[in-house]
């Protein structure tokens, strides 16, 4: 038997081929669980359906987690298929671009701030609450993070403070409903070259630094973050709530690397 099989999984924020989400999505098809996706808006909508198409899902809805009556839609629509959400892969984060290059005390603003949070950490609440009735009782809920929320990297700035809000939220959201056996877990993966990333400013230097100083000496992909998305999204994590578990290749635990010296 495959660890997923039987499952169902509501991945939300796949837009691109090179995404994390796309890796979560292609281990979670190998490992027979069935899928439901969500797109932000009509632009994206033929983009997803082909990744509907390639992991044969179930469905796709439109979802803009920053639209409430969306996340009502949602809710509706899976509450009409009668079917139990048990696992929920949260991948969205956000920051304006001009927030992410120079010094933070330079180019953070109120409403560039606003934004992070409520894209990268808030969502992660509002969708928990929007569908918090359609979850199995065994359910588990994964979002993704970075290290930035724990040390400081050139031109991180606010998202390195929206991923601190949103691993502070894995831990109240978890706290909250181990009652009813649901588990909240973030996966901290490290540098990837994906779209998001793009948008971060000497993102290729911070690709060569992890290569050289982590433990395995390599950077990580996106099915490395997939496989490890296969285990929290399965039984075999049963007792694993509130963590964040870091697929970086070792790059946090090494603060110099022979490779530096």
């Amino acid at each position: 038997m495959q660890l997923l099989e039987g499952k169902t999984a509501l991945i939300v924020g796949l837009a691109s081929n090179k995404s994390i989400a796309y890796g979560i999505a292609k281990q979670y098809h190998q490992a027979g669980a069935s899928l439901i996706f969500t797109y932000q808006n009509e632009r994206l909508r033929s983009r997803v359906e082909k990744f509907a198409e390639e992991f044969s899902a179930n469905a796709i809805y439109p979802c803009d987690l920053s639209n409430d009556q969306e996340l009502l839609d949602l809710k509706t629509s899976l509450e009409s298929t009668r079917h139990k959400i048990d696992i929920v892969v949260h991948s969205v984060g956000f920051a304006p671009g001009e927030e992410l290059d120079g010094k933070m005390v330079d180019v953070c603003t109120r409403n560039g701030f606003k934004i992070a949070h409520e894209i990268s950490s808030y969502s992660l609440i509002a969708l928990t609450q929007s569908i918090r009735n359609m979850l199995s009782e065994s359910a588990s809920i994964l979002t993704l993070t970075y290290h930035g929320s724990q040390q400081t990297l050139p031109n991180y700035n606010v998202m390195g403070l929206a991923k601190a809000s949103l691993e502070a939220a894995v831990r109240y959201l978890a706290n909250d409903l181990g009652e009813h056996g649901i588990r909240v877990n973030a996966i901290s993966a490290g540098p990837i070259r994906t779209l998001a990333a793009s948008g971060i400013k000497s993102f290729r230097s911070m690709l060569a630094i992890n290569e050289k100083r982590s433990a395995l000496k390599r950077n990580i992909n996106i099915d490395d973050v997939g496989k490890a998305a296969v285990f929290l999204g399965s039984d075999l994590s049963s007792g694993v709530t509130a963590e964040t578990i870091y697929v970086d290749g070792g790059f946090r635990s090494c603060a110099i690397s022979r490779n530096e010296m």
